[in-house]
């Protein structure tokens, strides 16, 4: 594994363990060119994942931009990082076991609509904001309106 501080191709493993789901294997590793210790995670992979994008462009799925997306719309809310991390495993295992390889991306922002939806509906309501593209204040009123309904019915 190259050291991503001084780019040495030869680092050396400290230390590994599962991570607390057993999704993956954390390591510790050391450069001894310059000292640095830096950690990597090691998961399984099914299948290689491609989004296709709604203009038809295609991209393989990155894990941690869904990591990100659902970090940025939980921030300052009371959800720990693991259980993020757990929920994107999740999400992860769910397409790789479609036996699809290639993925609508309006399919991964409804499952990621759908998970927020049951964990935090304020991260939901942030997540629907940017995926629905929302352009003026009646759309975002009208969303919260009907997600209101639903809570009633």
């Amino acid at each position: 594994m190259r050291c991503p501080f001084c780019g040495h191709d030869d680092t050396q493993v400290k230390d590994s363990r599962p991570t607390e789901d057993n999704s993956a294997i954390r390591r510790r590793r050391f450069c001894p060119a310059c000292g640095a210790r830096f950690t990597t995670f090691e998961r399984i992979q099914i299948r290689e994942l491609t989004v296709v994008k709604s203009d038809g462009d295609r991209e393989p799925f990155d894990r941690d931009k869904m990591f990100r997306s659902l970090q940025i719309s939980l921030r300052k809310r009371d959800v720990s990082p693991e259980r993020i991390e757990r929920l994107v495993n999740s999400m992860v295992r769910q397409l790789e076991s479609s036996g699809e390889s290639d993925i609508p991306s309006k399919a991964i922002g409804e499952m990621v609509m759908k998970a927020l939806a049951t964990l935090d509906k304020v991260a939901y309501v942030r997540y629907a904001s940017v995926y629905k593209d929302f352009r003026e204040p009646g759309e975002f009123s009208d969303f919260v309106d009907r997600l209101k309904m639903d809570a009633d019915d």
